[in-house]
């Protein structure tokens, strides 16, 4: 059997105190879908500018730098494929990879935008918007002839 296991670690580090946080661990048969869910401790800021939530995945693939796969919540950034798809809204989000494919195998962050003067009560001068970004998930894609049980 083919499974797609995502492992996740859990970050709480951030400059305001904003904690993001991701779930234990999701499979997914190969060339089935898979979702993975991003809650904030916080709700994520919202822009009137383009009436859409601040929250962003990245992809980050063996030996190569992080490549945003969706901003926005939902824009999916150039070159990222239809099966990736980004949802959600104030501390829920979730990004659903359908079709499984081996080259998913990779280490997966989402990252929130917040509302620095709504949350950093410490600073006189704070920027419109600060970030925290949760720790990874890894993906890993086993093949169906795999004789190794799922952890």
């Amino acid at each position: 059997m083919k499974l797609l296991h995502v492992f996740v670690s859990v970050s709480s580090e951030s400059i305001i105190q904003v904690s993001v946080n991701q779930p234990g661990a999701v499979r997914a048969d190969l060339g089935g879908s898979v979702t993975i869910n991003c809650r904030t401790g916080q709700n994520v800021y919202y822009s009137s500018s383009c009436s859409c939530y601040l929250l962003a995945w990245y992809q980050q693939k063996d030996g190569q730098s992080p490549k945003l796969l969706i901003y926005r919540t939902s824009t999916r950034a150039s070159g990222t494929p239809s099966r990736f798809t980004g949802s959600g809204s104030n501390s829920d989000f979730t990004l659903t990879i359908s079709e499984v494919q081996a080259e998913d195998a990779a280490v997966y962050y989402c990252k929130g935008e917040f509302d620095a003067n709504k949350y950093e009560l410490h600073f006189a001068s704070a920027a419109p918007c600060s970030s925290a970004l949760g720790e990874f998930i890894v993906l890993t894609v086993k093949s169906r002839e795999s004789n190794s049980s799922p952890l």
